[in-house]
């Protein structure tokens, strides 16, 4: 109890720590066992039964990754799958593996060592890439795509690696075709169950609307089919996965992963402790440099195989290089394949040791990496930025009148686009994405290559004559670049500007921003619609409610109480609109008078709604006459809303 109590402490520690400074889980995991472990303080003297347990976290890992790999969902992925994503993986596992046995290693120690490097990992990759912006890019949709299929198409590891321990020197002919026949046979035997048996069986436990019995049956499934798998001779994550594959086909996926993930992610996790617990600082003093040098191997290599397999598939060779850039970095799923390994003996500690710590090497340079991908890139080709402008060029400035302007096409600039021209309003876009550009421009839009923030390209595309510019990106930064340029040239033009919040809506406007369209508010006024919609409110009252508050700039959206937000933990701007709450006490110069006596605009404040004997009615109409105890709610600036409240509050004269 007291080891369990002291490896849950540091994790608790460690891990929130980590997630503050924004560095994945997993490493804080590796740490805590490496520290934790027999090589170093030694406090966990059980560390094979913590073994032992761990490895459901990997089971349950290739679960929820057949959840969401099912056999349609991979047949309609095929091209992807088995050409860069499968490419990827055999390609860097033969080359890896093959310099491993040139230095000495036995043929399977090398070829789980390729397996291993082949790895990247998906949560350093998507965190980075959405915090730099370029989850959307071309390079970086590339790079996602890559490193989730590895996880699928790793998953024949766990049935080779096995095979080759036990066939040692000798002839894996024969073993591999048995591991073949059973791995047909388990996935013959799944298949046969999951379509006659698991969705009939989930039908049945859903009916009985038992959160309970719905996890036990979800353990039950996955479990049972990883010990049929391992009753086999193959892996037990094999079964897993297969089971995982089938349920990904019912309409109990998205709960069954729900219910799985607590147990996924804590097993996952003492996964990665027991990883970190085979981890030896004393050794390091002796494969310090192999480590580096492995590290920096898998790094160079990785970035160039996955660069040439991409510009082979048909990618300007720009943007092959930054994916390989961001693929390059290790993954925790090649701790999975060590472990494995080891666990079969098909590798020796020592090589694992140095595999296993070029691996964490190469995964605490990942976000620096990904981070400089673009400059990496650029120094690898030489000093060559990235792709020139297209060969079509932009049309003459003269050309162009009453049209609209839009900054970037990606899905939301690309819905814009297509709304003006079905209203046969002409539209001139910019984005710098040159493949996405090829492509619009092959299709016959008017796209073209440049960089919205520079004022010589908003001339060329005709900013004197246009109509209106929006700015359908949600870079901030260059949104105001682009406000500076057109309010310099063009101080009427219309600009809307799309953000993901409104935590830089005043930023924009106070920059010449005509319009600004913050994500999150058309989100919530979406959700509102629906929601009175399912509460049988008429239609036509919802679609009067949603205009009324797009006619008032957001204004309901953005009403609310403030509260004592700071203490809550949220930031709030003290001079921020707000909502307060005004009570009028008897006596009080406004009793008697009606609201518009008492003239709330000239303080420059909004009536929202009047309580009355626990009555609330909303915008409450001008000749209401106001009496002792009623309660305005009142929206605006804080100073406003104080010389308000002073005013309606005072004592009436005589």
């Amino acid at each position: 109890m007291v080891e369990l109590l002291l490896l849950l402490a540091a994790a608790v520690l460690v891990v929130a720590l980590f997630q503050r400074r924004r560095v994945p889980s997993s490493l804080a995991y590796l740490l805590v066992g490496a520290a934790l472990g027999p090589h170093a303080a030694g406090l966990i003297s059980n560390a094979e039964t913590i073994r032992l347990v761990a490895e459901f976290g990997i089971v349950f890992l290739l679960f929820t990754i057949g959840l969401n790999f099912s056999l349609p969902q991979i047949y309609a992925l095929r091209h992807l799958v088995f050409g860069l994503g499968t490419g990827q993986v055999l390609l860097t596992t033969l080359v890896v593996g093959l310099a491993a046995w040139a230095i000495g290693l036995p043929p399977a120690a090398a070829f789980v060592v390729g397996a291993v490097f082949a790895q990247s990992s998906t949560s350093i990759i998507g965190k980075q890439l959405v915090e730099q912006g370029e989850d959307s890019s071309r390079h970086g949709r590339l790079g996602l795509a890559m490193s989730v299929f590895q996880d699928v198409t790793a998953v024949p590891l766990v049935v080779l690696i096995p095979v080759l321990a036990a066939a040692g020197t000798q002839s894996v002919a024969l073993p591999l075709a048995e591991a073949l026949a059973k791995a047909l046979l388990a996935i013959a035997v799944v298949v046969f169950a999951g379509r006659r048996l698991l969705r009939p069986l989930f039908h049945e436990v859903a009916a009985g609307r038992s959160p309970e019995l719905f996890t036990l049956t979800v353990l039950l499934v996955s479990l049972a089919a990883a010990w049929a798998t391992d009753s086999l001779g193959l892996s037990l994550a094999f079964g897993a996965f297969l089971a995982g594959m089938m349920l990904g086909e019912t309409e109990f996926r998205h709960q069954i992963e729900s219910t799985i993930r607590p147990f996924r992610d804590v097993l996952l996790g003492l996964f990665f402790v027991t990883i970190g617990m085979l981890v030896d600082p004393s050794s390091l003093p002796r494969i310090w440099h192999w480590s580096l040098a492995a590290a920096a191997g898998l790094l160079v290599s990785k970035a160039l195989l996955v660069a040439a397999l991409v510009r082979l598939a048909g990618i300007e060779s720009f943007t092959a290089l930054r994916t390989g850039v961001v693929l390059a970095v290790g993954g925790e799923f090649g701790f999975a394949v060590l472990a494995l390994a080891l666990g079969a003996g098909a590798i020796a500690p020592e090589p694992a040791q140095v595999a296993l710590t070029a691996v964490l090497f190469s995964m605490i340079a990942g976000p620096l990496l990904i981070r400089l991908n673009r400059p990496i890139a650029e120094f690898a080709a030489g000093g060559r930025k990235e792709a020139a402008a297209p060969a079509v060029p932009v049309p003459p400035a003269a050309d162009l009148r009453q049209h609209v302007i839009i900054c970037g096409y990606g899905r939301i600039g690309q819905n814009v686009g297509r709304f003006l021209g079905e209203e046969g309003i002409p539209f001139v876009a910019l984005d710098l994405d040159p493949v996405r550009v090829r492509d619009a421009h092959t299709g016959g839009e008017p796209v073209y290559y440049g960089d919205a923030a520079e004022r010589d390209m908003l001339e060329a595309v005709g900013v004197m004559k246009a109509r209106l510019v929006v700015i359908s990106h949600d870079d901030v930064g260059a949104a105001l670049k682009v406000l500076h340029h057109v309010r310099a040239l063009r101080p009427e033009l219309p600009v809307m500007v799309r953000t993901r919040d409104e935590s830089r809506v005043e930023e924009l406007r106070q920059a010449g921003a005509t319009e600004i369209v913050p994500e999150t508010l058309e989100a919530g006024m979406m959700i509102v619609s629906h929601a009175l919609l399912l509460l049988d409110v008429p239609l036509r009252r919802v679609i009067h409610r949603v205009r009324d508050a797009r006619v008032d700039r957001y204004h309901l959206m953005r009403e609310f109480f403030r509260g004592n937000e700071v203490l809550a933990g949220h930031t709030v701007e003290s001079d921020a609109d707000r909502l307060h709450s005004v009570s009028l006490p008897a006596g009080a110069a406004a009793v008697g008078r009606t609201l518009a006596q008492v003239d709330p605009a000239k303080d420059h404040i909004v009536v929202t709604a009047l309580v009355r004997e626990g009555k609330r009615t909303l915008e409450p109409a001008a000749d209401t006459r106001l009496a002792a105890g009623d309660v305005l709610v009142l929206f605006g600036a804080p100073a406003d809303l104080e010389r308000a409240e002073a005013r309606l509050t005072e004592p009436a004269v005589g």
